[in-house]
């Protein structure tokens, strides 16, 4: 029988439990025990896993030696068997229609700023999950604790995406994007140069989360206003319990287990008919941790004519796959997919964030 690719598979089961939100442990045991391998040529990892001494390398344990072993004899590991047994969430024939309307995702990180693991990691998992891009958001400068990119460091990470792009599959993209703050004064934490050479813009409050209502209202209608933002994200910045989902780790720098934080107050009203009016999204956020903003805002923002990104804000990518999460809640909602920007083709989408309507008609300013 033909031996498999021992390290795809540990790579897999490691999406998989990355996907199921399990401990983060488990995730990076077989992470770890992935790139041990991966540094071997294939003839040693023959030899070791015949002389039962995997386990002898540093990242590599006996369950994970055990996969390899498996892998090698031409067997779908056991490990890997049950996962893909119990893989995906229940969602219903609605929320199933939304995923599977879903193009690509608008909001991710990569170790470049807080993600776990590199763009091109990202992307080869958005290329298996079907996506037909991503967009590339990691943090901006404020954002100390999370690494956020300096203009420089972005400037370099363009130039990285361009030679990732010429690399990866054929009908498959990364959209250049940052996750920018908001700061105090309701402007955006970059230049206005670089902003506007980004595909995608997505726009969240990550500090002063306590604000007073009418200081938060005027902080995010300056920022919708600004023609340079494209998507509003996790609009209330609140946090639900992280423990019971699992998410402790798992690639995502400053995301602590068990943190709740209760949601900003603003003038929902106010925010949601400026984002209208203006033409930016309002992301449904589909991490666990988050599934902000919650339904009612989701279905304020509905009725005030705006439309939405369902975005995992994934660190890891594994993470790329919670989308069935947002999706459910828009499903709840009523939200239709031709209201949801990234169920349009990657040239629909940039379209729309070049300041014009999905079939290309002149719509909104790019810039002032």
């Amino acid at each position: 029988m033909a031996t498999r690719d021992a390290i795809a598979d540990l790579r897999r089961i490691a999406f998989l439990l990355e996907a199921a939100n399990e401990a983060t442990y488990r995730v990076k045991a077989f992470r770890s025990a992935a790139a041990a391998l991966a540094s071997l040529d294939r003839d040693e990892v023959s030899r070791r896993a015949a002389a039962g001494s995997l386990i002898e390398l540093a990242g590599v344990g006996e369950v994970t030696a055990r996969c390899v072993v498996e892998s090698l004899a031409g067997e779908e590991p056991v490990y890997l068997r049950r996962l893909l047994a119990t893989e995906g969430v229940d969602l219903d024939e609605t929320a199933r229609a939304l995923r599977s309307a879903l193009r690509g995702d608008c909001h991710l990180h990569s170790d470049w700023s807080d993600g776990g693991s590199p763009i091109e990691e990202m992307a080869l998992a958005a290329v298996e999950l079907g996506h037909e891009y991503l967009a590339l958001t990691d943090h901006s400068p404020r954002l100390t604790v999370a690494r956020g990119l300096t203009a420089d460091r972005l400037r370099r990470q363009l130039d990285h995406v361009a030679a990732l792009n010429d690399a990866l599959p054929d009908g498959f993209r990364i959209l250049t994007g940052i996750e920018v703050d908001i700061l105090a004064d309701g402007s955006l934490d970059q230049t206005d140069e670089l902003l506007g050479r980004l595909d995608v813009v997505v726009g969240s409050v990550h500090s002063g989360l306590r604000d007073d209502c009418d200081k938060m209202t005027r902080r995010m209608l300056r920022a919708v206003t600004n023609p340079h933002l494209d998507i509003l994200g996790h609009c209330t910045g609140r946090k639900v319990a992280a423990s019971a989902v699992g998410l402790a780790g798992s690639g995502d720098r400053g995301h602590r287990a068990g943190r709740t934080r209760p949601p900003s107050e603003f003038d929902a009203a106010a925010v949601f008919a400026a984002c209208a009016e203006h033409d930016k999204a309002v992301e449904i956020n589909s991490r666990p941790d988050r599934l902000d903003p919650p339904k009612r805002l989701i279905r304020h923002a509905l009725e005030a004519g705006c439309r939405f990104a369902v975005d995992t804000d994934a660190h890891a990518p594994g993470q790329l796959d919670w989308q069935g999460y947002g999706c459910q809640r828009a499903a709840a909602c009523g939200v239709p997919a031709d209201r949801i920007v990234n169920t349009w083709t990657a040239d629909a989408l940039l379209a729309w964030t070049a300041g014009h309507d999905p079939d290309g008609r002149p719509q909104r300013p790019r810039s002032a």
